[in-house]
């Protein structure tokens, strides 16, 4: 099982690009979001791999970062859901603003990709809900070579996740304290710091609280 690829970036298609190992071009299938992210053609690349095994045919889908891999599985645990759509999704948004619309049930960001209507949209909001902020969080625990170039999406997402362990230790529910956080994040247009969110967040489970 192919897990990583370290080589050349040969060729980039429209959704997928060869990179060739020690002579051997491998297709990749990548979203748009780790395509945008891609050296010049002819230098080096990284591409965290998922493997599709299939009777008809292997397929791999490369990603920059791990936090998209994950998303890339857990997204297809949803009826509905296969290898395409769920690349769609991680093209037409980034984890973290995924995340973001499952806690708020918003899915205006989810109907903008490509094979996702509204049904398909709203089912994904309800069986993802009570899993996204594991996923989320557990995203933002990057690698060591994701760290060394860690993307704005990656240092939000870890932003995010410093804000709901702080609610959490202040005694909030995980999920509750990932819906808020996310209201706030959103609210901010992802330009708040930790103490943006956790202020945003508090006030955001007050008036919850409230209602």
């Amino acid at each position: 099982m192919i897990a990583k690829l370290n080589g050349k970036l040969d060729s980039v298609g429209t959704d997928s690009v060869i990179v060739d190992v020690g002579g051997v071009g491998y297709l990749v299938f990548c979203s748009a979001m780790t395509m945008r992210g891609l050296p010049a053609q002819g230098a080096m690349v990284t591409l965290v791999i998922e493997t599709h095994v299939r009777e008809d045919h292997i397929h791999l889908y490369g990603f920059a970062h791990d936090s998209e891999r994950r998303w890339f599985k857990a997204l297809q645990d949803v009826q509905g859901v296969g290898a395409k759509v769920a690349l769609s999704l991680l093209s037409a948004a980034t984890p973290s603003v995924l995340a973001q619309a499952i806690a708020a049930q918003d899915d205006a960001p989810l109907r903008s990709a490509q094979g996702v209507g509204p049904k398909l949209a709203k089912r994904i909001l309800i069986e993802m809900k009570d899993r996204a902020p594991g996923i989320a969080l557990d995203a933002t625990r990057p690698t060591p070579s994701e760290a060394i170039a860690a993307t704005p999406a990656v240092a939000e997402d870890a932003t995010m996740s410093d804000a709901v362990s702080a609610l959490v230790n202040l005694g909030y529910g995980r999920s509750d304290a990932f819906a808020a956080v996310a209201t706030s994040a959103r609210a901010k247009d992802g330009k708040a710091t930790v103490a943006d969110l956790i202020r945003g967040g508090l006030s955001e489970l007050g008036r919850e609280a409230t209602r």
